[in-house]
């Protein structure tokens, strides 16, 4: 198992590339005109959603990059990138079409969608959070990590959760000018989240980097 400041870190940068406050907006317009009980519900389904798909990420990643047939350092550069490109799009305060494509955000304009789609999946849950738990729950191969892993992803879901449950009240109190300022915040954090996953794959890939 590693260190409590590496899952304190993996806590952070994954709560920063699920981007709660930039799914703000969405949940607002989904659940306009809902009452509190159901707003409840569909923060609760989305929660749920994301953490299903995180933890499943997380146990079936052998599976998965056996599928591919790629290494665990090829995904960390393509997840990296990833990474990189959502964080130029919250940069300029838009949602990347990584996460959410323009049929999805219609979708979202005619309500016709739930909490799993395309609030849970992908707009929280999309290619750079599991990318990201893919790639810690390889760091170190032990029983205990992934249980770690999974404990994180609980939290930072638990998190999301109250975030979307208080999504009225920091809608009225930060208005759309603060909650894009909080995403470009969330945005420079995430470029450097992503150049460092690319870093560190590129460096494995090829050793005459180091």
């Amino acid at each position: 198992m590693g260190e409590l400041s590496d899952y304190v870190r993996f806590l952070v940068s994954l709560f920063a590339i699920l981007t709660p406050f930039a799914a703000l907006p969405t949940f607002l317009t989904l659940t306009q005109g809902e009452t509190p009980e159901q707003q409840r519900l569909t923060a609760l389904t989305a929660a749920r959603t994301v953490a299903g798909v995180l933890i499943a990420a997380s146990l079936s990643g052998d599976a998965v990059l056996s599928v591919l047939g790629a290494s665990i350092h090829s995904f960390r550069v393509g997840g990296g990138l990833v990474l990189v490109l959502m964080s130029l799009s919250m940069l300029s305060a838009k949602v990347s079409s990584v996460q959410q494509s323009a049929e999805e955000a219609v979708a979202v304009e005619d309500r016709t969608s739930s909490g799993v789609v395309p609030l849970g999946i992908p707009l929280l849950a999309g290619p750079g959070a599991i990318s990201s738990v893919i790639v810690e729950g390889h760091r170190i191969a032990s029983l205990w990590h992934q249980v770690g892993v999974i404990a994180c992803i609980i939290v930072v879901a638990a998190a999301l959760y109250w975030s979307l449950r208080l999504a009225v009240p920091i809608g009225e109190k930060l208005g759309r000018f603060g909650l894009n300022i909080i995403n470009r915040l969330f945005g420079l954090l995430l470029a450097a989240i992503g150049v460092e996953m690319m870093a560190g794959g590129l460096r494995a890939l090829f050793s005459g980097l180091n």
